[in-house]
Formats: structure tokens, sequence, C-alpha cells
């Protein structure tokens, strides 16, 4: 029997489990696109870090290399955009994606500029400074890409896993721009207060998306995290980086320690690729274990439901008896409509289903909290920006010693910010 030859309720069940169906399917395509994301967004980051070696001292072998690693990521480039242009973007989805699909342009117009940069680079047209913000601006597209992905997702698992891949992508990137600010300190012999501050802010920075990472991601990437936390490599970068906090104009420090903040940055940075990667696996793997799941109970309901309607009842079998939600029946039975024993077998997966969905959408909006917590903080530092003229940095930490003093979170802090803005807004 085919599903139009059900009564209604029985269609409307199983027309929901293909819904969550076909929204687990896209999700699969676009965490498949976050996967390849991350690789970008790493190959990219190498080619950033080079660039900047090469823009500083102009060495023959630094090109070399840089061109090993323009080639590597023009590669994952063209894999990325194949995924991009694989998207439906008239799917009957479409419209709940308009931020996703935002985000996607602004990285196909960087992806787009990508080739013009590069030979400015070769050329020596570009500063290390303007290779750095252009890169910088691209990554920093590719992952707000993830961050919607993951604040879009269906599956709480698999929110949780983004949660996760994102915040130690971000951490991770803030890694990169450190290295990019302490090679720039380090070659120059001190770090005046600006870079100080950068360096601060960075620091702090990876701090938050990394303690994140740790809430919400799977046992052996967080032991591999915690492994590399102790290993001599961050170490001797945490040493070096309270160097740099300590120089000044008059209080230098050997310029060569430039090269070896890069390397050993560079080791960091690599190791904690493979700690992404894991997180891309796992990724992966739970999409394709929901969306088996959903498929095995799609093709149950059916079964099951198709056996409940061919059971001989009194009458014949075109309605359902009609229950609430507290599974207590609305009206008898019909003499025309399912059994009693068939109706209470039809609730029954009701209440599951329903319970299901319940708990499902609970779970997600607790992964989903971290991202909001991020949104309203980084809300509350552009209006620092925009009110007072400040930096990034000089908001953030106006915003970080503010919760220090209170003794509050920084998240709460952010949101009374923005609540008397509103106040004083409706006021006027």
């Amino acid at each position: 029997m085919t599903d139009t030859h059900m009564p209604p309720a029985l269609r409307f069940m199983l027309a929901a489990r293909r819904s969550e169906l076909a929204g687990l399917e896209g999700l699969a395509q676009t965490c498949e696109l976050v996967t390849s994301i991350s690789q970008l967004v790493h190959a990219l980051q190498r080619e950033r870090g080079y660039s900047n070696v090469y823009l500083g001292c102009m060495h023959p072998r630094h090109l070399t290399q840089l061109d090993a690693l323009s080639t590597e990521a023009r590669t994952v480039e063209h894999q990325v955009v194949t995924l991009f242009q694989r998207i439906d973007l008239d799917a009957n989805t479409a419209p709940d994606r308009a931020r996703l699909f935002n985000r996607l342009a602004f990285v196909m117009h960087g992806l787009d500029e990508l080739p013009g940069l590069r030979r400015r680079i070769r050329d020596q047209r570009a500063t290390a400074v303007e290779a750095t913000a252009a890169l910088t601006r691209l990554i920093g597209g590719l992952l707000a890409v993830v961050f919607e992905a993951a604040d879009t997702a269906v599956d709480p698992q698999i929110t949780r896993v983004l949660v996760a891949l994102f915040n130690f992508m971000q951490g991770k990137e803030l890694a990169g721009q450190e290295r990019a600010a302490g090679v720039a300190g380090f070659s120059a012999g001190f770090f005046d207060a600006t870079l100080r501050a950068r360096i601060e802010h960075l620091a702090h920075g990876q701090e938050r998306c990394f303690q994140t990472f740790v809430e919400f991601g799977e046992d052996a990437a967080v032991q591999a995290w915690r492994a590399q936390q102790a290993s001599e490599t961050t170490t001797q970068v945490t040493r070096l980086r309270g160097v740099a906090l300590k120089t000044s104009e008059t209080d230098r420090v050997d310029s060569t320690l430039s090269d070896m903040w890069f390397e050993l940055a560079t080791v960091r940075i690599d190791a904690m690729r493979a700690v992404e990667t894991r997180l891309a696996e796992v990724l992966l793997q739970h999409c394709q274990v929901s969306i088996r799941q959903a498929r095995a109970d799609l093709d149950n309901h059916r079964t099951l439901l198709n056996r409940l309607v061919s059971l001989k009842t009194a009458g014949c079998m075109d309605q359902a008896v009609l229950f609430n939600v507290q599974a207590v029946e609305l009206d008898s039975p019909p003499p025309d409509g399912l059994g009693h024993h068939v109706g209470r077998s039809v609730l029954d997966m009701l209440q599951t289903q329903t319970q299901r969905l319940l708990s499902a959408h609970d779970e997600r909006d607790e992964a989903r909290k971290a991202l909001n917590e991020r949104k309203v903080v980084e809300r509350a530092k552009r209006r620092l920006m925009d009110e007072f003229q400040l930096s990034e940095n000089d908001a953030y930490e106006r915003l970080r010693v503010s919760a220090m003093d209170r003794g509050q979170r920084m998240v709460d802090v952010a949101q009374a910010l923005l609540d008397r803005v509103a106040q004083r807004t409706n006021r006027r």
C-alpha cells in the first residue's frame, strides 16, 4: 500500500519522518562542504605564513616554498568551489539558508580576488600587512560559513560537532594571526603597546575558543588537544609570548628570534590540523549514521503503519481517531475509523516521535547556546567600536576587564551593554 492510500494521520506521520530525512541529507551536503573548508583554511593559513616570511626577506627559498603552498591551496580551492556549485540554490530549503548563501557569496568574491593577490605578492607590490589582511578576510569568510552551518544544523549530535569544529578552527586561526603578529614584533626587536595588546587579545581569544571546543568536542579529539597543550612546542611558544610582552623600544631582543617564533608557531599550528581533521571525520561519520538511521526509521514506520492499516477493524479504514499530545482521546473512535488497538498503537508511535523531536530540539539549543553567546559578545564589541571609536582589541579588552571587575561572564556584561543601548534608543 502506498502512502497516499493511508489515513491522513498516518500520512502526516510519515511526512514528518521524510522531512527529517530531507533535512539531514541537506545537512550532510553542508558538512561535506565544511570538511573541505577546513582543508582550505589550513592551506591558506600556511600560504599566509610564508607570504609574510617571503615579503619580509625576499629569499628565493621562501618563494619556492610559497609557490608549493599556493599550488596546494589552489587544489583545495577547486574542490571547495565544486561543492559550492553543487548546492541547489532553488531548493525549497533555500529561503531558510539566506545567511549561509550570503556567506558563500562573500567567500566566492574573495576566491575570485585571490589570483591577483598572489601576483602582487610575487611582484612585491603588496606589503606583508596587506597580504595578511586580505588572506585573513578570506579565512574569516570561510569560518563564517562554518558558523552558519553550526547555527542552522537540525541534528543535535551534528550541531555539537560543528560547534566544536568551528571553535577549534577559530582558535587555530587566532593562533595563525598571533604567528604573524609575533613575526612583526620580533623582526623589529620589540613589541610596541599596540602589538603587545594584539598578542594578549589573540591569546585570550584562543583560550576562549579552545575552552568551548573542549566542552563540545568528542573524547579522542579533546585528548589529542590536551596532549598538544602539554607538548614542548606549546611550552616554548608560551615562553616566547611572555618574552614578547616584556619588550619595549628601550628593552629590545635579538631579531633572529623571529625565525624561531615562526618555526615554533608553525609546528604548533600544523599539529592542530590533526585535531581539526579528527573533528571533520567525526562530523561526516555522524552525518552518515544519522541519515542511515533516519532512512531505516522511515522504512520501519511505513511498514508498521501499512500493517496497522491492513488490520481488520470495524468499518472502513479512511480515517484515524484523533488524539491530543497528552494522549487523551478527543472523541471516541468513529464507527468508520481505526479500531482502538490500532489507534493506540499509532498514538504510541506519535508520542514517541514527538518526544524524540522535543528532546532533539532541546539538545540542539543547548549546543547552539555557545554560538548565541558569541553573537552577543561580537555585537557588543561592534557597539563599543562604533560608539567610542575603539579598535577591536580595545573593545574586547574593555569587555574583558569589565567582566573581571564585576565577577561576571563576558557574555553577561555584553548583554547588559546591549540592553542599556536598547533602553536609550527606546527613550528617544
